[in-house]
């Protein structure tokens, strides 16, 4: 049990997922640094980083897995989305081609990742005209019943609000992987002081 003064930290893997080009790299970055990258690299396999979300009862450590979008590197997303606790996977509002991608993600995540993965829908770029149909990608949202947000990750729109609702919603049962990280000084006495 945690003492007051004491946060119980919850590690979950979060994987990103989508296209090339969608803006995967740049969410990630922008929710981790708080910056935007114009030009990241094109990632190879997978990219790790990690962030924590700080919530009114625990905090939950978010393991982000960015993951290659060519689909050469397909076959290898299994490996990143298993055991996920949390999934955003992106697209970009001005190509709808992407979204058509996404929602086969997201069918995949369904039929082969975790039974209780939290997913979020990221449509990226909504700092530029849409071609993509708000409509259209809000029934499939509810349909199919996954978080939708209309991110910017060029200018932080709705970035850190996708991965606080994420947080939120993510499993947390009595055999979690919490771990209680003491938060106040370390009082004086104990086995280890010298007296």
């Amino acid at each position: 049990m945690a003492s007051s003064g004491s946060r119980n930290v919850h590690s979950k893997k979060l994987v990103m997922l989508g296209q090339t080009a969608v803006g995967k790299t740049c969410i990630a970055v922008q929710f981790v640094r708080g910056t935007f990258v114009d030009k990241p690299d094109p990632t190879i396999g997978a990219a790790f980083m990690t962030k924590e979300v700080t919530l009114p009862d625990c905090t939950i450590k978010f393991e982000i897995w960015d993951t290659a979008g060519q689909e050469r590197y397909h076959s290898l997303a299994p490996m990143y989305y298993r055991g996920a606790a949390a999934a955003v996977v992106v697209f970009d509002l001005t190509e709808p081609g992407s979204f058509d991608r996404a929602k086969a993600w997201v069918g995949e995540l369904k039929h082969s990742g975790e039974q209780d993965c939290v997913i979020a829908l990221a449509g990226n770029k909504c700092d530029l005209s849409p071609s993509v149909s708000m409509d259209e990608v809000e029934e499939y949202a509810e349909k199919h019943g996954v978080l939708f947000f209309r991110t910017s990750a060029k200018d932080g729109t709705n970035v850190a609000s996708m991965f606080e609702a994420l947080a939120e919603k993510v499993p947390r049962t009595a055999d979690d992987e919490g771990v209680d990280i003491d938060v106040e000084p370390a009082s004086s006495g104990g086995c280890c002081s010298r007296g």
